[in-house]
């Protein structure tokens, strides 16, 4: 039990960096208030675990350990769900509804439609 804490714990702080990196380098280069950031990274992340289950459903490629560190671990900690509700919080409370609706929808379709994306991409290859 413990050796899959430390494998879920040291992918989480892997995937909170890269969260705080690709956030940071793509909201500073948009020119809005939209949260582009959080939703790059929502949309990545979906695509990768989506990524990372085919893969472990396909072959023997990556073991029960290495999907724990990469999906609860390293997508966990770099997917933004909470980051998300809140910023939606702060949309609706400054009355950005369009934003609000626009964000909440491209978050939930287009992240469903990355993960299947994803999860489709390792049957075909």
């Amino acid at each position: 039990m413990l050796k899959y804490l430390l494998l879920i714990g040291f992918g989480s702080f892997l995937g909170g960096i890269a969260r705080f990196i690709v956030t940071r380098v793509i909201q500073n280069s948009a020119s809005t208030s939209f949260p582009l950031g959080t939703l790059s990274v929502n949309i990545i992340g979906c695509f990768l675990i989506g990524i990372i289950f085919g893969l472990s459903e396909r072959s023997t490629l990556i073991n029960n350990e290495l999907r724990m560190f990469l999906t609860i671990g390293f997508c966990g900690g770099f997917t933004t769900f909470s980051s998300f509700t809140n910023e939606n919080i702060l949309l609706l409370r400054d009355g950005n509804i369009m934003y609000f609706a626009l964000y909440t929808s491209i978050s939930v379709f287009i992240g469903i439609f990355a993960t299947y994306a994803g999860n489709l991409l390792t049957k075909i290859l």
